[in-house]
């Protein structure tokens, strides 16, 4: 009888709380009032503007139509930038897992027992963020110079050809996605390693596993949702990237990436319909690869 009277108290009390639901609501208005003005009303003017055609009348003016075609002309004309601007971003992801990872794994778990340590060595992760982006770039381009060090030491070695430029080069370009993107990757891989619990790697010990075993084994796969996190948080703005790239920067006409033709068209050519179009192209293969590789890595609940 007291289990009855109980499930029948529980089972009154849902109706209450879904007539309470009202106030969840009021609560989530300012949220979904600024997701609307701020991301869904641009993304709307957006689609209109690609669809943008000429007018015929005004040269330099665009009218409201629904001109599909500008979505086949950009495809057309920019897919090598595209191509380009992907590859770039999946190496540079690459290069800064392979750095990250290890200097995740020294600050989370080596440094562990050091704490005044630890919190040095993530104050020197975070502290590149307290110098402008645009002020590391144009440090590299000075470093990567011709006149620059790095360039005569490896002349000096015969590893250089004479006449061989380092910037303008595509990997000059990938190292300064790179290196600016170095702390996107280690903070979350830090984050999972952080928590994890040494005494699963001590029982892989136990169990006669070796180092290796219960790295791939134990740690890896723990700390998954770290590099998974990192991963997106580095594939997608250096697939977006203009500065890099930029003639003015690490980049040349040869290393342009999608955001480079994107900035030209609104900024120079004044072509809003195809920049719109590009944006709104980008946007949604961005969202297709990461919805691919979180579906395949098995962390949906990261989308």
């Amino acid at each position: 009888m007291a289990f009855g009277a109980f499930a029948t108290a529980t089972t009154a009390a849902e109706p209450a709380a879904r007539r309470k639901s009202p106030i969840a609501l009021l609560l989530l208005l300012p949220g979904l009032f600024y997701l609307g003005l701020f991301f869904l009303v641009p993304l709307l003017s957006l689609v209109i503007t690609s669809l943008q055609e000429p007018d015929p009348l005004i040269f330099g003016q665009y009218q409201n139509a629904f001109r599909w075609e500008n979505y086949v002309t950009v495809l057309e004309q920019y897919w090598p930038q595209a191509v380009r601007s992907f590859g770039f971003a999946a190496v540079a992801t690459l290069c800064a897992l392979l750095i990250g990872f290890p200097l995740a794994y020294f600050i989370g778990i080596t440094l562990r027992r050091w704490p005044l340590l630890q919190a040095l060595a993530l104050v020197l992760v975070i502290a590149p963020f307290f110098i402008s982006f645009l002020l590391r770039t144009i440090a590299w381009k000075q470093i990567f110079s011709d006149e620059g060090p790095v360039v005569g030491f490896l002349q000096s070695l015969a590893i250089l050809p004479p006449g061989v430029a380092i910037t303008g080069s595509a990997f000059a370009v990938i190292f300064g996605l790179t290196y600016n993107f170095i702390p996107f990757m280690t903070l979350p891989i830090y984050t999972s390693l952080e928590r994890l619990d040494l005494r699963y790697v001590e029982a892989g010990g136990d169990l006669y596993a070796s180092p290796r075993s219960t790295f791939f084994r134990v740690t890896l796969p723990l700390a998954a949702p770290g590099i998974m996190s990192g991963t997106l948080l580095t594939f997608i703005p250096a697939a977006g990237d203009y500065i890099n790239a930029s003639r003015e920067f690490l980049g040349s006409t040869d290393t342009a990436m999608i955001g480079n033709v994107i900035e030209a068209n609104f900024l120079v050519l004044q072509n809003f319909p195809a920049a719109a179009a590009l944006s709104l192209v980008l946007m949604a293969a961005i969202l297709v690869l990461v919805s691919v590789y979180v579906k395949r890595s098995g962390t949906e609940d990261l989308l």
